[in-house]
């Protein structure tokens, strides 16, 4: 196996450690008994479960990092159709997901169509898609050097923000925050998540603008690794980069707290630093130490992240969807009636593993048949 395939390989595993985990976080069986480190942060403070978004939008940017060569043997109007093209499919993939089934039921029991005016407009391929779109614009037009001081002065930008526009007694609070009133001012309340119990979208338009950071920080990772990551000098100056962004992150973390649902700065940090020093532990293992015997599991996963990611939502959608009793969704029939009678906590965690190897199974059947879902 070569140094460029091995790399690939660790990109894949990376990028399918993360779509396992987001699956099995999404899909409890009963939310109300879920292992706390499978829960995100109620606000202020890190889960493991806060770190798999932001690792998703890093690999997203060390796979931009590996196809960007083929950009330069393209004229500017082919890639600039390329990335408008691809942001505008995952965005709009992104928001079906969520208008998805396109029907509901009513007090009555019956079906009704479930309108656009009540449709999520936010989210997160939502957000994938404008990291991913405006990453790719500056890293194309201003290249990778430019774009990672921007990013570094939209993380100061954001802090200022935050404090400057927020309510002035809680610039940090749920319905406070700068972001909160933007998505206010520029949506229906009916467009935004409710998950929280009041209008608020943790993937809203402001807190947008830190997370394309945790993009163009993969897309440097991935130049990095490509050019040093096959050396122990490489490996060991992105474990040292990973370390040294942690210790930024809980300084600043003093001042502005980690918080995954605002995308604080400091957030950014944090993940970003944990990132590096996972994909440098699972570089060393596959490239250095050479054992691979384990990566396929989650190889399946990162070869098409966003097809299982996809595929997972919608199948836990037509689980809620479908119903045994009025009152009792398909979802809720087969963890009642399976899945806990081996304890409330244990078996919430069962019934989300089992549903993320359902979903590795439709990845294993493409992958076996050569089949890559790309947009």
């Amino acid at each position: 196996m070569t140094a460029a395939n091995q790399r690939f390989t660790a990109l894949d595993v990376f990028r399918g450690m993360t779509i396992c985990l987001m699956i099995i976080v999404n899909t409890p069986g009963n939310g109300a008994t879920t292992f706390s480190p499978l829960l995100h942060a109620h606000w202020d403070g890190f889960t493991p479960t806060d770190l798999v978004f932001p690792s998703f939008l890093f690999a997203v940017g060390n796979a931009m990092s590996f196809v960007m060569a083929r950009w330069e043997k393209l004229d500017q109007q082919q890639v600039l159709w390329k990335i408008l093209k691809r942001t505008f499919i995952i965005f709009l993939l992104g928001y079906l997901m969520y208008w998805f089934p396109f029907v509901k039921w009513d007090a009555n029991n019956q079906l009704v169509f479930s309108p656009f005016s009540n449709t999520r407009v936010f989210g997160v391929l939502q957000r994938i898609a404008l990291c991913y779109g405006i990453a790719s614009l500056m890293i194309y037009y201003l290249k990778p050097k430019a774009a990672l001081n921007i990013s570094i002065l939209l993380l100061f930008a954001y802090w200022i923000l935050l404090y400057a526009f927020g309510d002035p007694s809680a610039p940090l609070s749920m319905e406070g925050n700068t972001g909160q009133i933007l998505d206010k001012w520029l949506l229906p309340e009916s467009h935004l998540y409710h998950g929280e119990g009041v209008a608020f979208d943790p993937e809203g338009l402001l807190s947008t603008m830190p997370a394309i950071a945790n993009v163009v920080a993969g897309f440097t990772v991935g130049k990095f690794i490509q050019h040093k990551g096959n050396t122990y000098e490489g490996l060991t100056k992105l474990l040292l980069t990973g370390v040294l962004l942690l210790f930024a992150a809980y300084c600043w973390n003093l001042i502005f707290p980690i918080n995954k649902k605002l995308w604080t700065s400091s957030f950014v940090l944090q993940t970003v630093g944990l990132d590096c020093i996972i994909i440098s532990i699972i570089i060393y293992i596959i490239n250095f130490r050479q054992q691979t015997s384990w990566t396929y599991f989650f190889e399946v996963f990162g070869r098409n992240p966003l097809f299982i990611y996809l595929l997972s939502e919608l199948a836990a959608t037509l689980l809620y969807f479908f119903r045994v009793e009025p009152k009792l969704s398909l979802y809720q029939w087969i963890y009642r009636n399976i899945f806990i009678y081996a304890g409330d906590y244990l078996g919430s965690l069962l019934f989300a593993v089992s549903f993320m190897l359902l979903c590795w199974l439709g990845g294993y059947f493409l992958d076996k048949r050569k089949i890559y879902v790309r947009v």
